[in-house]
């Protein structure tokens, strides 16, 4: 099955960092502006940043826990583009079955509550289960591709939802936007983060780009290495 092409775009310090509040402070527009000239209708966030912005503040609570133990997937509505959310053990509640007028789509694994999957239904919210202790990223890009018409995807972090990506090899472009400042902070999460093989080689790039935007930014695009 074809997935989808797969950019991921973010803002960091320049030492790599991104913690959410410190690149408010260090960079402007740009990172919005520049993410809609990716031309990517459908858009990725990990569940940290997706609670940061967009979900309830108070996590999902399972009266029986019973996971789910199978693959299944629902397709609420179809649309042009999604918000895709990857929450493993689906914690996040929401407001609304959409974003910003973009419907959304959930990403959990199958040791996800049965609860959990009810809920979403109940809410019409869309989702993707797959993957037995842990998500199954190619299997779940695969679904996107061929059950939601998903084409070209960005992938807006955080740093350990890009790491799994990247281990995963399902990053085909970095767009990075180098904003002007320092973080320093012990513990920060970095761009790319939490592969825990210690033996994981470097991933090459390609550059293709580097533009100056806003006050002082980087944009520099890179191609990786050949699509599975």
């Amino acid at each position: 099955m074809k997935r989808p092409y797969i950019v991921c775009h973010m803002v960091a310090s320049i030492d790599g960092r991104i913690d959410c509040g410190m690149v408010d402070k260090i960079s402007g527009d740009e990172y919005y502006e520049t993410l809609e000239k990716l031309d990517c209708r459908t858009q990725l966030e990990g569940r940290v940043t997706m609670e940061h912005y967009n979900a309830r503040k108070e996590p999902f609570t399972a009266a029986d826990r019973t996971p789910a133990g199978k693959p299944s997937v629902y397709k609420a509505v179809e649309s042009e583009g999604y918000v895709v959310a990857v929450d493993t053990y689906g914690r996040l509640c929401w407001p609304a079955p959409e974003i910003d007028g973009v419907p959304l789509v959930c990403i959990v694994s199958e040791q996800v509550a049965q609860e959990y999957l009810e809920m979403l239904r109940n809410e019409k919210i869309s989702y993707i289960c797959v993957g037995r202790e842990s998500i199954d990223l190619w299997r779940a890009m695969e679904i996107l591709g061929s059950e939601f018409g998903v084409e070209r995807m960005a992938v807006l972090g955080g740093g350990h939802i890009n790491g799994g990506f990247l281990a995963a090899g399902l990053i085909d472009e970095v767009s990075l936007l180098l904003a002007p400042g320092i973080d320093g902070r012990k513990g920060q999460t970095a761009l790319f983060d939490g592969i825990s093989d210690r033996e994981h080689a470097p991933v090459r790039l390609s550059l293709e780009s580097v533009e100056q935007v806003g006050e002082g930014t980087l944009w520099i695009r890179y191609k990786c290495g050949d699509r599975r």
